[in-house]
């Protein structure tokens, strides 16, 4: 595609500032910011793969832009993402998070985080670490995508994660919403091969 005088390559878009951007950050601030300063870069810890784990749970079914713009609000209700604290919630607590408009109200979604927190609380009891876990499933090797159609939308590693976490009584964690997960903290980086913000 033609963009003025300079051809843009399939799936990228050129930002008012010259650069080359994954066609998906055009248009929106958030999207944009996301784009350059998270997606794909290496997310380590606890609390932070928590965190990513059920905003992308939250997202099945939804646009990424209305997790993104509730974000601080999903940190707000879920205690800012501690998984002791999460894991501690009652049904009272679901009601509650059910009555909050700044979040997604989806009671599959919200007993599953619940759930989820006390899976991880369990992991770290029986010595496991959710970090090691998640990034076990990181592939060896692979190449950016040079368009769109190379991007999957799940991989024999996000399966086996998926899998994984189940056994262990997480829940909503199918291997599309693992991949996404494994995209947003970096196992992969699928920004396109002529993104010019994309991770090096």
């Amino acid at each position: 595609m033609t963009h003025g005088t300079v051809d843009v390559p399939e799936g990228l878009a050129l930002g008012e500032d010259g650069v080359l951007r994954c066609a998906w950050s055009a248009g929106q601030p958030d999207y944009r910011r996301y784009h350059d300063e998270e997606w794909g870069r290496a997310v380590h810890g606890e609390v932070p793969l928590f965190e990513r784990i059920t905003l992308e749970a939250f997202q099945s079914g939804l646009s990424w832009l209305t997790i993104l713009r509730k974000r601080g609000n999903f940190r707000a209700a879920f205690a800012e993402f501690d998984p002791e604290s999460v894991a501690a919630f009652d049904e009272r607590d679901v009601e509650r998070l059910m009555q909050d408009s700044g979040i997604v109200r989806n009671r599959r979604k919200i007993e599953a985080t619940l759930a989820n927190a006390r899976a991880l609380v369990a992991m770290r009891e029986r010595g496991e670490r959710l970090d090691s876990l998640f990034w076990d499933h990181a592939p060896a090797d692979r190449s950016r995508p040079g368009t769109p159609a190379g991007i999957p939308t799940q991989s024999e590693e996000s399966v086996r994660l998926s899998r994984e976490l189940k056994s262990r009584g997480f829940a909503h964690i199918g291997p599309t919403t693992m991949y996404a997960a494994m995209q947003a903290c970096g196992l992969v980086d699928d920004h396109l091969e002529a993104c010019q913000v994309g991770v090096r």
